[in-house]
C-alpha cells in the first residue's frame, strides 16, 4: 500500500475517531485522491464485482451438519484451497470430497496451517495467546516431520 493512501486512511481515522468503509468510499470519490484510485467506479462493473462477492460470501458461509462419534459437527460445506485461488476465476470444492482426497486434504491442512500463521502473525501483540502460538509452533514441527 503506498503512503499516501496509508496517510489518507489515517487522517480519516484521526478526523472520525475511528475508520469507517462509509468514510473511506465518501472520500475516495474525490479524484484527486490516492484513494480514488483503489475504486472501481464504473456502476456496471462494480455492481457485478459486488454479486460476484456476495456469491463469494454465501458459498463460504453455507455448511453442513456432519454427525462423528454421536457428536454433530458444523462444517463449511465448501473450501477454497490455495491452488484453486491461483486460477483466473478461483473455485471451491466440496469439503467432504476434499476429505476423501489425500492430496486435496493435505493441501487444506496446508492452507489451515498458513491461516495460523497469520492469525499469529495479527494477534502476536497479545500475549494471552502464547499458549495458542505455541501450540501452532508445535503443529508445524510435527507437520514439517511427516512431509
Amino acid at each position: 500500500m503506498n503512503a499516501r493512501v496509508l496517510a489518507e486512511l489515517e487522517a480519516l481515522k484521526k478526523k472520525k475517531g475511528i475508520l469507517r468503509a462509509e468514510d473511506v468510499v465518501d472520500f475516495a470519490r474525490d479524484e484527486t485522491t490516492a484513494l480514488h484510485e483503489q475504486f472501481e467506479w464504473d456502476d456496471g462493473a462494480a455492481a457485478e464485482a459486488y454479486r460476484i462477492e456476495q456469491a463469494r460470501r454465501i458459498i463460504r458461509v453455507t455448511v453442513t451438519v456432519i454427525r462423528h462419534e454421536e457428536k454433530d459437527y458444523r462444517v463449511r460445506t465448501f473450501v477454497s484451497l490455495t491452488p484453486d485461488r491461483k486460477l483466473e476465476k478461483g473455485g471451491y470444492r466440496a469439503t467432504y470430497d476434499v476429505m476423501g482426497d489425500a492430496e486435496h486434504r493435505a493441501q487444506l491442512l496446508a492452507d489451515a496451517l498458513a491461516e495460523l500463521q497469520t492469525f499469529r502473525k495479527k494477534y502476536a501483540i497479545l500475549k494471552e495467546l502464547s499458549g495458542v502460538f505455541e501450540e501452532i509452533e508445535k503443529l508445524k514441527a510435527r507437520k514439517a516431520k511427516t512431509a
